[in-house]
């Protein structure tokens, strides 16, 4: 079995890999997909930037994108395996310089903030998204629960980073250019 692979493809934000490892394994505990195998992939402004701009036409980086294994999955319910292969969720590509820049804007911890941002990309990879108010919604009490459970367990105190975003960028219904925004940076 495979469980989480972390990989650091870039140079520029410096990373303690066996902590953001340790912390994708209780998250996982507290979603319960200990069974699935997943990805955690740390990338430069320039390598999130072009993945961004191949699979959501975004020409700019961003903190996280995700690619589930497993298609049109409703949100929180678990994949259904029949076989061995296909006992993984997906990958989660951390923009980790974007991260970083944001980070030293709202004076965050690196570390705390690749946390969360690593619940929000597992929330996507189990079928969550945030494109209506309603979505975003349901998608923050999900991220809350993690959170919570992962506070408790760990002492920590993270927020989620969808109730950040949320308060942000308020939406107006039927304002595209304003769900366009939310959208933006959060995937």
């Amino acid at each position: 079995m495979m469980g989480v692979v972390v990989r650091n493809l870039q140079s520029v934000v410096s990373l303690r890999r066996a902590r953001l490892r340790a912390d994708v394994e209780t998250l996982r505990l507290i979603f319960g997909v200990q069974r699935f195998d997943m990805s955690v992939i740390c990338v430069d402004n320039r390598k999130i930037q072009r993945i961004n701009h191949a699979y959501r036409r975004q020409n700019q980086p961003t903190d996280v994108l995700s690619f589930s294994f497993h298609e049109d999955l409703r949100p929180g319910k678990l994949p259904y395996a029949l076989h061995r292969d296909e006992y993984t969720l997906g990958d989660i590509f951390l923009g980790v310089e974007y991260i970083m820049q944001q980070c030293k804007e709202t004076s965050q911890d690196l570390h705390d903030t690749l946390t969360v941002v690593t619940a929000h990309g597992i929330c996507h990879l189990l079928g969550y998204r945030h494109e209506t108010e309603e979505e975003w919604s349901e998608m923050l009490q999900k991220e809350s629960y993690i959170l919570r459970e992962f506070n408790r367990i760990t002492g920590s105190r993270l927020e989620p980073v969808t109730k950040r975003y949320f308060l942000m960028h308020k939406f107006t219904r039927g304002n595209s250019s304003n769900q366009r925004k939310t959208k933006r940076n959060f995937s």
